[in-house]
């Protein structure tokens, strides 16, 4: 009976340290469709080499950036910076994770990829609503030799508060002063044209299934959906394709020393064969959780993706941080964010 109940006592014991072996901490996180992709293949990837489960919800930055002010979820993701003041008012630390490329996208019959031309200030009067068909003379001009069909544009935005429309919109006000006037850059803005879709998936369906439809989604959503890109004119005035070298020619000219809060602007930047808009995605925390161990655990993950994520990003086509940002950024989570006057990362 001794040995019998020794026997039990070591199962059981044998039980427990299994399930502690196997337990995992679970993270929630809402916000921005841009680096979905990437989390969602991140989530994944770390599962069994962190110990921490991701759940992502891609629900447009607005509202990511609303549920961590809420406290709802235990990060929030933007693509558009939050300002420094509306980061102290609501005690938030804001961190960037990857950098990737915001590609226009048409569905224009007998049109391949990255074979039509397109400008910034081209792109604005379409989404003013003054070029309204394929063979404008200004689309015609840039792209001698092609046949453009006489078919009406059918411009797609994004529907939701989008991190991925200010980057567009951004762009959009960098080159055309009119934009820049009348619409100007925002997460959300009064489109004088077209119609909405919700996510960036939305807009890859929207404008996948309408003939003369043109949208603007993160590189990731054109290359998973077999979109058809374009080239976009550079600042040096160079037409230049999506591809890597295009985009981390962008991430290079970064100037993350003067960023204030990591908002790093990589919209328009000179440069050979630079694509023209890319951005930096963040990540939004409490500087003063009250749940301590699911920030830690928010915090390791991204940890872990700055170590052992960037093959993974570059795979989805997003660049993964410098470095020495991201040993910046570690920093910071140790000088800002606090329980007790004691830093949750140590």
């Amino acid at each position: 009976m001794k040995l019998t109940s020794t026997a039990l006592a070591l199962a059981f014991a044998a039980t427990v340290a299994v399930s502690g072996a196997h337990a995992q901490i679970m993270i929630n996180g809402a916000g921005a469709t841009f680096p979905q992709p990437v989390y969602q293949k991140w989530g994944e990837t770390a599962k069994s080499a962190s110990g921490i489960q991701l759940n992502y919800q891609g629900i447009g930055s607005g509202a990511g950036q609303t549920q961590i002010i809420n406290r709802t979820v235990d990060f929030g993701a933007s693509d558009a910076p939050v300002d420094a003041k509306r980061l102290t008012d609501n005690k938030l630390v804001q961190f960037p994770t990857v950098m990737g490329a915001v590609v226009p996208i048409v569905n224009l019959p007998g049109i391949k990829e990255d074979e039509l031309k397109l400008s910034g200030d081209i792109l604005a009067d379409i989404y003013l609503g003054k070029i309204t068909k394929w063979n404008d003379p200004k689309i015609a001009e840039i792209n001698k030799g092609l046949k453009l069909p006489n078919q009406g544009i059918s411009p797609v935005y994004r529907a939701d508060g989008s991190g991925t429309t200010f980057v567009w919109t951004s762009y959009l006000s960098a080159i055309s002063p009119e934009w820049k006037q009348k619409i100007g850059a925002n997460t959300s803005v009064q489109w004088p044209t077209g119609s909405g879709a919700p996510g960036n998936p939305g807009v890859a369906g929207a404008v996948k299934n309408v003939r003369g439809g043109i949208g603007y989604v993160e590189n990731a959503y054109a290359t998973q959906a077999k979109l058809t890109t374009v080239q976009l004119r550079d600042r040096d005035g160079q037409f230049v394709k999506p591809t890597m070298e295009a985009f981390t020619a962008a991430a290079s000219a970064a100037d993350w020393a003067n960023a204030q809060n990591y908002a790093v602007s990589l919209i328009d930047l000179p440069g050979p064969a630079t694509w023209p808009i890319v951005s930096a995605t963040f990540i939004l925390v409490p500087e003063n959780p009250t749940d301590a161990t699911k920030t830690e655990a928010v915090l390791k993950f991204f940890d872990w993706a700055y170590k052992s994520g960037g093959d993974v990003a570059r795979s989805l086509e997003y660049i993964p941080l410098p470095g020495k940002v991201a040993d910046n950024v570690r920093n910071t989570w140790k000088s800002k964010i606090m329980v007790n006057g004691q830093p949750v990362w140590k």
